[in-house]
């Protein structure tokens, strides 16, 4: 078997011009073979930039664009092809966007390998150990703290009793941070799991330490990336001295960017997205590694379909693998891109037995929300 093609998607709900939210863009791949098979993947990133990256022309030996790299090798060779992706576009970043678009043809090259052999990931990865995973649902607060009671009311009336909020305006004002968590707190109740995202919004060590205290009487199960993801120093420092679990690593990429980050900041959780870290190919590595620093890994995932159902199959075969997010944003991408996503019952999502990442798309949402963008500009 062979690739004949990598096919780069960009999808925006949003104009190019007008501003974009979370969740309302998404780059998927189509990894195309010979037999008929096509593995689909995603990244959480820039989709221009994916596109960029896979599309380009090549420079060097070094410097090849993804579809170059790929197009006659056997999409079964996972971990021999991850390697020469990696090493063929070196010069174009062995961090951030450049392994980003690696994370999601190999996400599809998962899910070609589970098509041909008739399995779902989850046993090509070695086997299922659990068969539903408990869910936090995520979301953007409403700019309106008393608004968010209506938010998680619904969460819980989904079965949601665990959940994470960031984004909006959280994190800009102190005071309003309060807030929102006390109309929160308020309607969910004292036994419901609340964490917060700062999205790196606390600017230094002092600042973060006295705003984790002040949060310290709403009971939060995490606080995640107060700090830019490279402050080692004051992550390090505040996971030490806050009484609150501190998380991080939705940004980083491979299990070299990880290991620097465990050894240096001790964070107590650690958050790698599978459609930026590498692919499910990597993450077995940062798996690997956060347990030889006994640390939780707990993955980073709030775009579409594709990204929730390659981290159960994931999480299913991953005996650390005990808790997984669930986004709520509102979206048609997060929505209605999947017409089959992997369903949540009683607060748990359950593992597809499928072959493949055992999902379908909605051909029709996909043309209306794509961007094609050719070498001569849009069309």
């Amino acid at each position: 078997m062979k690739i004949i093609d990598v096919e780069p998607i960009w999808l925006r709900v949003p104009g190019l011009t007008e501003q974009c939210e979370w969740g309302e863009d998404a780059f998927l791949v189509r990894v195309h073979t010979d037999q008929g098979l096509i593995g689909i993947g995603e990244a959480d990133s820039s989709p221009a930039v994916m596109c960029a990256l896979v599309d380009t022309p090549s420079s060097h030996s070094t410097s090849i664009g993804l579809r170059e790299i790929l197009v006659g090798e056997n999409p079964l060779d996972i971990e021999r092809v991850w390697r020469k992706m990696y090493e063929y576009s070196s010069y174009m970043g062995r961090r951030g966007a450049a392994i980003h678009a690696i994370s999601a043809i190999d996400i599809a090259l998962w899910d070609i390998a589970s098509q041909y052999y008739g399995e779902p990931v989850h046993r090509l990865l070695g086997g299922r150990v659990r068969d539903r995973i408990p869910a936090y649902g995520t979301f953007i607060p409403d700019d309106d703290p008393d608004a968010n009671r209506r938010i998680v009311a619904g969460l819980q009336e989904e079965g949601l009793n665990r959940m994470k909020l960031g984004g909006g305006l959280f994190g800009l004002d102190p005071e309003h941070d309060a807030a929102v968590l006390r109309s929160v707190r308020d309607e969910v109740g004292a036994d419901a799991e609340l964490a917060v995202d700062l999205v790196y919004r606390w600017r230094n060590y002092r600042y973060a330490q006295e705003q984790e205290r002040r949060m310290s009487e709403f009971g939060l199960s995490w606080i995640e990336e107060p700090l830019a993801a490279d402050d080692h120093y004051g992550l390090r420092r505040l996971a030490e001295a806050s009484g609150t679990p501190i998380t991080g690593g939705e940004c980083l990429t491979t299990r070299a960017e990880f290991a620097e980050f465990i050894r240096e900041t001790t964070p107590d959780i650690v958050q790698p997205d599978i459609t930026r870290c590498g692919g499910i190919t990597e993450m077995r590595r940062i798996q690997a590694l956060a347990d030889e620093y006994s640390t939780r890994l707990v993955p980073h995932g709030f775009s579409t379909g594709i990204l929730l159902a390659a981290t159960v199959q994931f999480l299913a075969a991953t005996p650390g693998g005990d808790l997984v997010e669930y986004s709520r944003s509102t979206s048609p991408l997060s929505t209605s891109l999947v017409t089959n996503p992997p369903p949540l019952v009683d607060g748990h999502v359950l593992v597809s037995d499928r072959p493949g990442l055992g999902i379908e798309l909605d051909e029709d949402l996909l043309e209306r929300y794509r961007v094609r963008i050719g070498w001569g500009g849009q069309s």
